[in-house]
């Protein structure tokens, strides 16, 4: 189609052309869950809202890797001691 039919006209002037891969926030509300650690991934994740496309990639693994070493250091942690050898063995 030519332009003067209509089809593949430039933008309007003051209006920009859509661009489906450009950097574009998806509005979701990241809520605080009281862990330091988890929050502070949870934000990480505001900044693929300023990337294209094919940056969000890196911020998602990146958020990844600190949830998971989040939740490996949970299992660091002290808990309570596990039960003598003498507790199983009573008659």
């Amino acid at each position: 189609m030519s332009p003067e039919a209509g089809g593949g006209q430039p933008p309007a002037a003051g209006r920009e052309a859509y661009d489906p891969a450009a950097p574009a926030p998806i509005g979701v509300q990241r809520v605080p869950t009281g862990d330091a650690g988890v929050d502070a991934q949870l934000e990480r994740l505001a900044d693929a809202d300023h990337l294209p496309a094919d940056g969000h990639l890196e911020v998602y693994e990146d958020v990844h890797r600190g949830l998971r070493d989040t939740l490996t250091a949970l299992d660091a942690r002290p808990g309570p001691p596990a039960p003598s050898a003498s507790y199983d063995n009573r008659s």
